[in-house]
């Protein structure tokens, strides 16, 4: 795990991460849910399904505080390996279940929100447990933001994570399934971009961890 723990900002305040599993995964046609999915060629000793990777990259990023908002699956679903339940006992990660999470992704930010609240923090730093590819150092370097709403960029595309500062929590909207993206499109005078590395895409489809090997 990464020794340099991410704040936020530049003074040094308390950020929290927040990884969003709450979905239903609905495009998905294998079998199961596609944060359950097997990811083809990850190392034994490493998480194996799109969620335990994804879990793996945050925590190593070195955040003080974790947080997992489940909804479609509870905890005990998403824990399928080995690994992945060694990473949600970690002292770092709290998992915290939003029973509204049909009504789209919104609220679980909401959700992530009080936890934030809860741990005192000034910014949280967002991102989907359906991105594997998101390194450590994405969340790192998002983490360091001090603007308002700072956003990843791959190759100059828009993705995630995203930092989220507490004076545009009252900002975001409570219902419906985009969360930060509504807001950074209205003011676009809050949002600065950092390019990183890695990716932000999604796994949706069989055919997403097909291309996900290949890359």
């Amino acid at each position: 795990m990464a020794t340099d723990r991410p704040h936020a900002g530049p003074d040094h305040d308390r950020v929290v991460a927040v990884l969003l599993a709450a979905g239903a995964g609905s495009r998905f046609e294998g079998t199961g849910h596609k944060l359950l999915a097997t990811l083809p060629g990850v190392p034994v000793n490493e998480p194996s399904t799109v969620f335990g990777q994804s879990l793996q990259h945050v925590v190593e990023a070195g955040f003080d505080t974790v947080v997992v908002v489940t909804g479609a699956l509870d905890v005990s679903e998403l824990a399928g390996d080995a690994a992945t339940r060694g990473l949600l006992a970690d002292p770092t990660v709290t998992v915290w279940t939003n029973p509204r999470w049909a009504e789209g992704q919104a609220t679980s930010i909401q959700v992530a929100l009080d936890a934030a609240r809860g741990a005192a923090a000034s910014a949280v730093v967002v991102g989907l447990a359906d991105q594997p590819s998101i390194t450590p150092s994405a969340w790192r370097t998002v983490a360091a933001g001090s603007a308002p709403i700072t956003i990843a960029t791959y190759d100059g595309r828009r993705g995630n994570p995203v930092r989220l500062a507490e004076a545009v929590w009252p900002l975001l909207p409570t219902v419906g399934d985009e969360g930060a993206r509504v807001l950074a499109r209205a003011r676009p005078d809050l949002v600065s971009e950092v390019p990183c590395t890695g990716s932000a895409n999604d796994i949706d489809t069989v055919e997403d961890l097909r291309r996900w090997q290949s890359n």
